[in-house]
């Protein structure tokens, strides 16, 4: 598009002129055209806990957040948030210094990566990536640099020497993603040791977008980075509620860092939203002090719906990557004869009655991710098991 006035150039910032319409509206609206079940884009059918709801109904009627909240996020909160990461990893942070709320965790990672990131700077990140980092990357005016997991053994792996040899001068900054979207896999220990000894020497900042980090399965276990020998001074950690509360829509994300660097990125922030979920944060701070049962329960759950629909998506001849986090499944379309993503998941409406995401789309080596697609199964199990019955058809 072109502006008027006889100017040709183009409308859009350059910087974001390969980002378009993402695929998560396209294939939504696929959906509703079609009638298909919703298996692409990555939110819940159903409300989360009821006691969260009412909080923040309560917090409506009692006039709290109503109107601007503090910039950093109400202290209700922050507190909830600093004794959250005491509680569940011996992380000690300041609720005053050291905790900043954000519009979700998107805008986290954009408030992050415009303050840390100027121009020329290098950004590596593990592809395949939240399509949010692309364009964050971009708008930050740095450069994307991405280091590909793998497939092996059944999992998405990362190759350790590939992330050493990306690592150039020019490099600013590590974005990584653990438990990581879309392919499931769980940053184990040893990987998590050698990602920070790299940080460490070559003097890297790290933003680390543990949104999935209450639901890993089976033998995974989500380990922060900033808990490793000299990461807290040099890890941005964000955090949110949406994943973990099954609340999408009330966007209450947060940053836990050392108080530089949550002063640079609330700088960028407050020119972002300012501030935002006014009254939702005061619900969110009750939802974070929920027993430990809750979150156990909430793994279980998410387990069981992992399990019926991996298993409704290997009889149908998909090859599978059990996740041992998140709530996706990545596949592999080859077994059923198909190597494209995206045309596959633009027939598949039709087809099966199901929609997908084509992986290509998070990432740069577009012919990496062309033969897999991406299932999310955070939905009540009626709707999985109606889709399972909906892609056996794929079978025959």
């Amino acid at each position: 598009m072109t502006s008027t006035a006889g100017s040709a150039r183009p409308l859009l910032n350059r910087r974001l002129a390969e980002f378009g319409t993402t695929i998560f509206a396209e294939m939504s609206a696929l959906a509703v055209t079609t009638g298909a079940i919703n298996l692409g884009q990555g939110f819940p059918d159903t409300d989360g806990p009821e006691p969260v709801r009412e909080a923040a109904v309560r917090a409506l009627r009692d006039g709290r957040g109503n109107q601007y909240p503090p910039g950093p996020g109400v202290p209700e909160l922050r507190t909830a948030i600093a004794r959250h990461q005491l509680d569940h990893y011996a992380l000690t942070y300041d609720p005053d210094l050291e905790v900043l709320v954000t519009a979700g965790a998107t805008e986290a990672i954009a408030a992050s990566l415009l303050a840390l990131v100027e121009p020329g700077d290098e950004v590596i990140a593990l592809e395949p990536y939240y399509d949010s980092y692309a364009a964050s990357i971009a708008m930050a005016g740095g450069t994307r640099v991405p280091v590909t997991l793998r497939p092996s053994d059944g999992r998405f792996r990362l190759d350790l020497d590939g992330l050493r040899d990306a690592v150039t001068p020019r490099t600013r900054l590590l974005l990584l993603n653990t438990p990581h979207n879309p392919t499931g896999t769980v940053l184990t220990r040893a990987e998590l040791t050698e990602i920070a000894r790299l940080a460490v020497e070559r003097d890297l900042l790290v933003v680390t977008d543990e949104v999935y980090e209450h639901l890993v399965f089976d033998d995974a276990e989500h380990i922060p980075l900033a808990s490793f020998p000299g990461m807290r001074e040099r890890t941005i950690s964000i955090g949110s509620a949406g994943k973990t509360f099954s609340f999408t829509g009330w966007k209450v994300g947060w940053v836990t860092s050392t108080p530089e660097l949550v002063a640079a990125v609330r700088s960028a922030k407050q020119y972002l939203t300012y501030v935002a979920s006014g009254p939702f944060q005061y619900a969110i701070a009750e939802a974070l002090a929920l027993p430990a049962s809750f979150f156990a329960d909430f793994r279980a759950d998410m387990r069981a719906k992992r399990d019926l629909l991996s298993a409704g998506l290997t009889a149908a001849g998909f090859d599978v990557y059990r996740p041992a986090g998140t709530y996706f499944v990545t596949t592999d379309i080859r077994p059923l004869g198909e190597s494209d993503g995206f045309a596959f998941c633009r027939a598949l409406p039709e087809r099966a009655g199901v929609v997908a995401i084509p992986n290509a789309v998070f990432y740069d080596h577009r012919e990496a991710g062309a033969p897999f697609v991406r299932f999310a199964f955070c939905k009540r199990m009626p709707v999985l098991e109606e889709a399972v019955a909906r892609l056996a058809s794929l079978a025959g």
